[in-house]
């Protein structure tokens, strides 16, 4: 017993020591902080200017950035947007009256999203006086879970049992020597060409709901798929009722980026909107050192700004949904430009300076990049009550019904209603995709690019085999608008590791890039958080500031999530 007692007595010390060194530790930590702060609120920036080139969500979180981690007088920050709003990617606009239009829908996380909820944490709500952005979106979400019971449908309209993945022994193989074979071995590599020794791979539940989750194509790089993966594995063992899935009181643009917008408007940032940077001047030594933008306004005027000493230039320098096109219920979406504004802007830049990426891989196969949404506006809720009938989810909490079988591989999202502030109690809408859009449709023998608004809500209303309804559901019909998206998929194009630049590119004195199309090593694109990641990145780099950044959360390296992932292979 003394001898016990001399071990306990050995072991509570050796704890009270380490907790006084953890104390310690923890104290010089925050007296650290103490001083970075202090010397940042001492800086006097005298007449220096940031510009932001691009409106989307990253621009706007380097301004937040700017403003609340350096001091930076928001008044000498200057946003140029060649669109009439801001938001790029995260949009939501239209009426009552003219119908609703989405060109997509952000899927939000709350695991994986440590730098977003952060920065939202400092960005009041302007629906909840006293409240965060961060906050009145994670009780919305909490208050209103996500637990599908339609996820997949087949050509009969009989929702399938999607508790098991369907892989085989080969499927399982190949994915796990996929989570780990180091990325350098991965260049240029498509998904299809790590699968092709076991095909059924793609005829999976696992694959038809992880590929409509989030996009991806059977041509898709492996670089992206292998990171969400391993980014998302905890996912991996919920994808079949996508409980993850945080959701927005609002479409996006009301939810995130207004609000954001709003704390930048009272620190004085200025908005230069119908803008476009065409091109950016650097010097021509070894440096990268940014010296002018050319600006071309929406009236085809054109001016220069000249980038003073220690000025900054930080600049999107690619946009997924560039040179989408809007039809409405009697007319397809226009065919659209042929050359992307933003990755014209970035080809210019990559060809005068080294270490900028390259472009081409990602904007040159519109054909594989493509996919279209629409978005369906009604009177009343007849046709939202008849999807909660069938699917036995309210709206706002069944995430995706994906029909397997159909030509287009179409999907549908029906949202918690109001999805916009303008919808009346007597309004309704939801959203749907499509990512084949050459193929003929099932019923409508038109590829998907080529249909009008009425004809995708028929081939839906078709899948779901409510044709015998068809008339009585056309009355509540305000609105359906197709939105035709040509690189809504480029940020999953095959690629080598160094066709996207790093945020802030080797020998920059001045200058970075931010968007989906950087490289933030482990982190994947197609989500807000890669946004406000690299427009942390970029500012914290070059304004020199020593507060950590939010790491990539290693959920990869969890035994009971792996554990879990696991289990889930073998359902």
């Amino acid at each position: 017993m003394k001898k016990l007692g001399k071990i306990l007595a050995v072991g509570a010390a050796g704890a009270a020591a380490a907790a006084v060194v953890n104390a310690g530790r923890k104290k010089a930590e925050a007296e650290t902080r103490r001083i970075a702060d202090e010397e940042v609120k001492s800086r006097d920036y005298g007449e220096r200017k940031v510009y932001l080139v691009g409106g989307g969500l990253a621009s706007l979180a380097a301004a937040a950035y700017l403003v609340r981690d350096c001091s930076f007088p928001g008044e000498n920050i200057t946003i140029y947007e060649g669109m009439k709003l801001l938001g790029g990617s995260n949009d939501g606009a239209g009426s009552v009256e003219q119908g609703f239009v989405c060109r997509g829908g952000r899927m939000l996380n709350e695991e994986t999203y440590e730098n977003f909820w952060e920065l939202f944490s400092s960005v009041p709500s302007i629906e909840q006086p006293g409240r965060s952005v961060t906050e009145e979106i994670l009780n919305f979400d909490h208050a209103h879970p996500t637990c599908a019971h339609a996820r997949l449908i087949d050509r009969n309209g009989v929702i399938q049992d999607v508790h098991s993945m369907g892989f085989s022994n080969g499927d399982r193989l190949a994915l796990g020597k996929l989570m780990i074979t180091p990325e350098e071995q991965l260049d240029g590599l498509t998904i299809e060409d790590w699968f092709q020794g076991t095909p059924h791979f793609f005829t999976t539940n696992f694959w038809y709901m992880w590929q409509t989750t989030f996009a991806f194509q059977k041509w898709s790089s492996l670089f992206e798929f292998r990171r969400y993966m391993r980014r998302m594995i905890f996912e991996f063992s919920r994808i079949e009722t996508l409980e993850g899935v945080t959701r927005t009181p609002y479409n996006q643009y009301e939810s995130v980026i207004l609000p954001l917008k709003a704390y930048l408007d009272n620190h004085g940032v200025r908005f230069v909107t119908d803008t476009t940077v065409t091109d950016i001047d650097f010097k021509p030594d070894s440096t990268i050192t940014a010296t002018a933008l050319h600006l071309k306004d929406s009236v085809g005027e054109e001016r220069t700004i000249e980038l003073g000493e220690g000025d900054l230039c930080i600049m999107t320098n690619a946009c997924m949904t560039d040179s989408a096109t809007l039809g409405d219920y009697s007319t397809p979406a226009p065919a659209p430009e042929e050359k992307p504004i933003s990755g014209e802007l970035w080809s210019k830049v990559a060809s005068k300076k080294p270490g900028l990426g390259d472009p081409r891989p990602f904007f040159g196969n519109m054909h594989e990049t493509n996919w279209e949404s629409f978005t369906v506006t009604l009177k009343g809720n007849r046709l939202l009550k008849m999807i909660e009938n069938y699917s036995g989810n309210i709206p706002g909490s069944g995430a995706l019904m994906t029909f397997k079988d159909s030509s287009w591989l179409m999907s549908l999202v029906v949202a918690a209603q109001p999805h916009f502030r303008a919808q009346d109690v007597n309004t309704t809408i939801f959203w749907g995709y499509g990512l084949y859009t050459d193929q003929l449709g099932d019923y409508v023998k038109k590829p998907m690019k080529d249909c009008t608004g009425e004809e995708l809500l028929y081939e839906l209303i078709c899948h779901l085999h409510w044709q015998d309804r068809w008339e009585e559901i056309k009355k509540d019909v305000i609105n359906v608008i197709p939105c035709f998206m040509p690189y809504v998929d480029a940020q999953f194009q095959p690629r080598k590791m160094t066709d996207r630049p790093a945020v802030v590119p080797e020998g920059s004195t001045n200058f970075a890039m931010i968007s989906q199309f950087v490289e933030i090593p482990e982190d994947m694109v197609f989500t807000e958080e890669y946004s406000v990641r690299a427009a942390r990145i970029a500012v914290y780099t070059l304004m020199e500031i020593t507060k950590p950044i939010c790491p990539v959360t290693p959920y990869v390296r969890d035994p009971r999530v792996l554990k879990k992932a696991l289990e889930t292979t073998y359902r």
